[in-house]
């Protein structure tokens, strides 16, 4: 309970400090001989980044004492992360020889415990003063193992803060039941130039995030948006205008009238359908409602990224997407209130109820399965019962609320029927068309553009999140992510007036899912991603890579099916504006 509190308490400050890297416990300034903690986290194997467990779950020496515990916010206990002070004795300028921690008797227990942990690549991860230091347990040369005993930590200083740490090993003794091994350490504090506010420059890797390709990558998408813009340009202004003109002559004859009319054929023959209410209404603006949301909170985590540099705090990144989705609700609301009784829905309380619920509960279920198995393992990635408890009361008393009043709101502002052509009584019968044409298949094909546009980043997100890289280019996401709305919106609007073409005047869902397919390929390529460029094993990890991916897709594939919706029903109401045939 007391942890809860302390979490509730934390995510309060963040909901006025908006990042945890914008606060810390000290303003990270010390005088000679104040206390440094050395603060041990994590180990895990090396190669399955989420299966991480407590630095104490193998048999290093324990702190004599209480050793403290160090709670960050929302964001870090979700990240899998529980400081522990080691209770090391070091202090600011202070440097210290080679002291020992402890005398660690190998018996056959501790022995077996290490030398499974050297067998999978056990690494270790500690912080000082918020930086992260790293080391692996031992190492297996000629099939003995070896485990390292003394740990060499440099220090660099400017003036009365830290800027840099590192973590040297040594003292590699075999693993031999019986015998008694000296756990040591020793401290160099070494004085540097480097400013504070680039200590954390060293963890950045310029050369990968920033190397040419990511340039290319950029550019060609961008040559993209140009030739899918000019294609969507074209079809407006060319044969759009083309049949409005038909419409808009005054003086033809009786016999050029009944000529055009016979002549008709396409989007135009499907005026008195194409506004009629979609199949699963309840359903389809829960959907565009929360990708709506789902767009605007990328773009604000995106900004949030780049102006407060969220990568430095442990769990900013997510702290800031909590809170930020929270906050958004309201948008979800409003579009698809709006939506809904547009259409004529009636049962809006139904809407709202689903629109608020859907995805958080959708992520919930996932997580819920994955946090099973953390549990079963034994493992850091087990959500605590009250972090659980404190997202639920911020769905229940901050977002639930606002997507009702969004709800509100936007079936009073925004719910007023404003079709630009009449709906007629019976349904027109749908054609058959080629295979090419069918929804199926323009749906399938409407997810390969935008994915193309957003490939090469998808390599350095992925890679970031499960290689140990820190992702930092905020730039080129919101380059990409605004290239991937336009290309949406752009695909969506061609495959829509094809659809229109063939006289298929069941757009909505169409649209829909022709844009959310794009998540179909980013999930394929995920499944390329694990087997080709990782060395994850395990049933651990691997259910906790694909059940991660799968919730990134399916926020993905809503975000970009709304937007695609949202395009295409503001081109389905441009290009038949000017239609006024009863």
């Amino acid at each position: 309970m007391q942890s809860t509190v302390r979490l509730f308490s934390s995510l309060l400050a963040s909901f006025f400090i908006i990042s945890l890297a914008f606060a810390s416990e000290s303003d990270h300034k010390y005088r000679p001989d104040d206390p440094i903690t050395l603060w041990v986290n994590k180990v895990g194997p090396y190669n399955n980044p989420q299966e991480t467990y407590n630095y104490y779950s193998l048999p290093f020496c324990r702190p004599s004492g209480n050793a403290a515990h160090k709670w960050g916010g929302l964001g870090e206990v979700l990240g899998g992360n529980e400081l522990i002070d080691s209770l090391i004795d070091i202090k600011f300028k202070k440097s210290v020889d080679k002291t020992t921690i402890c005398e660690l008797e190998l018996d056959e227990a501790k022995v077996k415990q290490f030398k499974d942990a050297i067998d999978n690549s056990y690494w270790f991860e500690f912080f000082i003063d918020d930086l992260p230091l790293w080391g692996f347990v031992g190492e297996n040369t000629d099939n003995k193992h070896v485990l390292y005993t003394h740990k060499s930590i440099t220090v660099n200083y400017n003036k009365d803060q830290i800027i840099h740490v590192n973590l040297t090993q040594g003292g590699a003794k075999p693993l031999e039941v019986g015998k008694t091994v000296d756990m040591t350490y020793s401290v160099k504090w070494i004085l540097t130039n480097t400013s504070f506010a680039r200590r954390f420059d060293v963890y950045l890797d310029y050369p990968f995030f920033e190397h040419q390709i990511h340039w290319f990558s950029i550019f060609n998408s961008f040559m993209m948006v140009i030739f899918l813009t000019g294609l969507v340009s074209m079809i407006l202004m060319r044969t759009l205008r083309n049949d409005y003109a038909k419409y808009a002559r005054e003086d033809d004859d009786l016999e050029t009238l009944e000529r055009d009319v016979n002549e008709e054929s396409g989007w135009k023959l499907v005026h008195g359908d194409v506004f009629r209410t979609p199949r699963s209404l309840v359903l389809l603006s829960a959907f565009v409602g929360t990708g709506a949301q789902l767009a605007l909170l990328v773009l604000l985590v995106i900004l949030f990224a780049i102006v407060g540099m969220l990568y430095i705090g442990r769990g900013a990144i997510v702290t800031t997407f909590i809170v930020c989705y929270a906050f958004t609700s309201f948008i979800s609301g409003y579009v698809s209130g709006g939506m809904y009784s547009r259409h004529g829905g009636k049962n809006w309380i139904k809407s709202m109820i689903l629109t608020a619920s859907f995805f958080p509960f959708l992520c919930f279920g996932i997580g819920f399965m994955l946090n099973t198995v953390a549990i079963f393992y034994g493992s850091l990635a087990a959500i605590p019962f009250g972090t659980m408890v404190v997202v639920f009361v911020i769905w229940a008393f901050v977002s639930f609320p606002l997507t009702l009043l969004g709800a509100v709101v936007g079936r009073n502002w925004s719910g007023a029927l404003n079709n630009p052509c009449r709906v007629k009584t019976i349904p027109r019968p749908i054609p058959e068309k080629k295979w090419y044409l069918t929804p199926s298949v323009v749906s399938m094909m409407g997810g390969l553009l935008p994915f193309g546009s957003i490939f090469i980043e998808m390599y350095f997100v992925f890679t970031s999140f499960w290689n140990y890289k820190v992702y930092y280019v905020y730039g080129f996401m919101l380059l990409v992510f605004v290239i991937l709305i336009i290309v949406t919106v752009c695909v969506t609007i061609v495959g829509t007036y094809f659809l229109l073409n063939a006289e298929n005047y069941h757009w909505q869902w169409t649209s829909f899912f022709s844009a959310a397919s794009t998540a179909i390929y980013v999930y394929l390529y995920s499944i390329y991603y694990y087997y080709v460029k990782t060395k994850m094993s395990g049933f651990f990890q691997t259910s906790f890579y694909f059940g991660y991916t799968l919730m990134f897709c399916l926020g993905l594939g809503i975000l970009c099916g709304a937007v695609g919706y949202l395009g295409s029903n503001l081109f389905v109401r441009r290009i038949y504006r000017n239609i006024k045939i009863d």
